[in-house]
């Protein structure tokens, strides 16, 4: 073994470093030369790409084109704090050695492979090597790694489970539902054996832990599998200790789902707002909301698992708990776009009585039940690989901003796509637009919602003058789209004339006009300069504006006060 100050001790010696300089890159192979430094992002990046396609080995210091030669690297003095980045963005256990070799430093990254059917993400892409680059992971790849994780836990036949252990009951609930949004008067005929099988709850005979989940009986899923419950608190406080209410759901769901939303809805306040002659009364937990939650819930918890799923209400929130972490392949970054039931059979079988689209998501009409109320967006951020944490929040932000999407009205707004009234939300609360969106803001400028400011890299969106206009607040519409041009040259060019001696950098000038970005206020700048009132000195970011010397001299332009 060499020598491998500053880092973790590995395995590493002449031959194996020569063995690795004389074999060709590949899909677990990599080399930089990184002679002085390495870009650490770049670097997490490669790393997730070995990680991704089996693990394996990055080098830097070493020339990347053959006959490859050591160059030596300065990069990453601190290997230790640099191994416990990668380990954080990760999750995986990445070893670092330094290599004193006489023609220099060289660094070996070992990357080990992604957990079995879990591909790492890392900047909202899944990279992979591609050729000399990195590029985002194929869709029959992406497939392939998900595969690996094994059979729907849902489709899985309990071995000693019966129809007897299934609650008619229940069976009754979803034949309803499922005729109804089928239209098949057939299904009601239909013995519950068929019934079952057609939906594929029991299969060759055996009961699937899916028709356990949805028609057991409180026996058989203490029985078979406990941790099939809901448990509903409510809490009128944070304080700890014992719920106010307290139920618990040990059977199967089509028994109880109305009954809980009945429960909520017991506690379930409104609140009101004067709109024009007519009073507003929006509940605090929308009903759409809470059921999609409940049920992704039920869907994609892993019963695998112990625990339970827990819906807790408190007078302003409502937080969904279950176990298990998102499911394979579903970030936060994703969740709206990317579809992955846990347990398929289970979310098969909701689509079939319309309870949930095919996918089993629903997670887009709770983005868009809470921004059509003007309510907070869903929360995930308790949520972690061992549960998944959703608090809705219940509290009204805005109720102009709600008044405005009643004046939108109902059937515009029922052609809308969630992206809009994401865009809707984000321009309301004066927040950075996502490229994701993007192409989604013509719409919304077409359909008279919000307007567009700027030009360039400075453009920006605002809720149009009409909802201001409708809102009786015209001047909130004028100091949202800013100053007019005249008005903006003045105020610069009077910070400009008041700092006449040491002159003005381009940093103090976007000061001055916070609401511009730095392209629109240098084109300002260049209109001064057109017109003779200031001049610049210097070339870099150091250069610094002054009054035009004729200005100085006759003091014929007066400032606005």
């Amino acid at each position: 073994m060499v020598g491998t100050r500053g880092g973790t001790r590995m395995n590493i010696d002449l031959p194996q470093l020569q063995a690795w300089l004389s074999a060709g890159e590949d899909e677990h192979l990599e080399f930089k030369e990184a002679r002085n430094r390495y870009d650490f992002e770049e670097l997490v990046k490669y790393c997730v790409a070995l990680a991704n396609e089996g693990g394996g080995t990055m080098i830097l210091g070493v020339t990347d084109k053959r006959p490859r030669h050591i160059v030596g690297s300065q990069a990453f003095a601190d290997l230790e704090r640099t191994k416990a980045g990668l380990i954080e963005r990760l999750r995986l256990r990445v070893d670092v050695a330094a290599l004193q070799h006489p023609d220099g430093r060289v660094i070996v990254f070992s990357v080990p492979s992604r957990p079995m059917g879990v591909p790492i993400q890392y900047h909202g892409a899944y990279w992979m090597r591609g050729g000399e680059d990195l590029i985002p992971m194929t869709p029959d790849l992406l497939k392939r790694i998900f595969d690996e994780a094994g059979p729907d836990f849902s489709a899985e036949i309990c071995p000693r489970a019966t129809l007897a252990d299934l609650d008619p009951a229940a069976i009754g609930h979803f034949r309803a539902m499922w005729q109804r949004k089928s239209g098949n008067k057939a299904l009601e005929a239909l013995p519950v054996a068929q019934l079952l099988a057609d939906a594929e709850l029991v299969v060759r005979g055996g009961v699937t832990y899916a028709a356990l989940v949805l028609f057991g009986t409180r026996q058989a899923l203490g029985q078979y599998l406990g941790q099939a419950e809901v448990i509903f608190e409510y809490r009128s406080s944070d304080v700890t200790g014992p719920a106010a209410q307290r139920e618990e759901y040990r059977q199967g769901f089509f028994l109880f789902q109305d009954e809980i939303w009945h429960k909520i809805n017991l506690r379930n306040d409104k609140q009101h707002f004067q709109y024009g002659f007519v009073m507003l009364d929006v509940p605090t937990f929308n009903e759409a909301a809470v059921r999609e939650a409940i049920l992704n819930a039920v869907s994609h918890r892993d019963y695998r698992l112990p625990g339970s799923v827990f819906v807790r209400q408190y007078p302003r929130r409502l937080e969904v708990v279950s176990p298990g972490g998102f499911p394979p392949g579903i970030t936060l970054e994703n969740i709206l776009w990317r579809q992955a039931p846990r347990n398929r059979r289970i979310a098969e079988a909701f689509a079939r009585c319309g309870l949930v689209e095919r996918a089993g998501q629903g997670m887009n009409r709770i983005f868009e039940e809470c921004i059509r109320e003007s309510k907070p967006q869903p929360d995930f951020r308790e949520s972690d690989e061992y549960q998944v944490a959703l608090t809705l929040h219940g509290e009204i932000q805005d109720p102009q901003f709600l008044r405005f999407l009643e004046q939108v009205g109902q059937e515009r707004l029922a052609a809308f796509v969630t992206q809009d009234f994401l865009l809707l939300d984000l321009v309301h609360r004066e927040q950075p637009i996502p490229d994701l969106l993007r192409d989604r803001l013509p719409f919304l400028v077409d359909q008279g919602l919000i307007e567009r400011t700027g030009r360039g890299r400075g453009v920006r969106y605002m809720l149009s003058r009409a909802l201001y206009t409708f809102l009786g607040q015209g001047g909130v519409y004028t100091r949202q789209r800013g100053l007019d041009r005249e008005t903006n040259k003045a105020l610069l060019l009077k910070h400009i004339q008041d700092n006449a001696q040491e002159g003005s950098q381009l940093a103090e000038l976007i000061q001055v006009l916070p609401a511009l970005s730095s392209d629109q206020v240098q084109w300002l700048l260049r209109a001064l300069q057109a017109d003779g009132h200031v001049h610049k000195v210097g070339h870099t970011k150091g250069a610094r504006w002054y009054p035009g010397r004729e200005k100085i001299e006759t003091g014929d332009i007066e400032a606005p006060s």
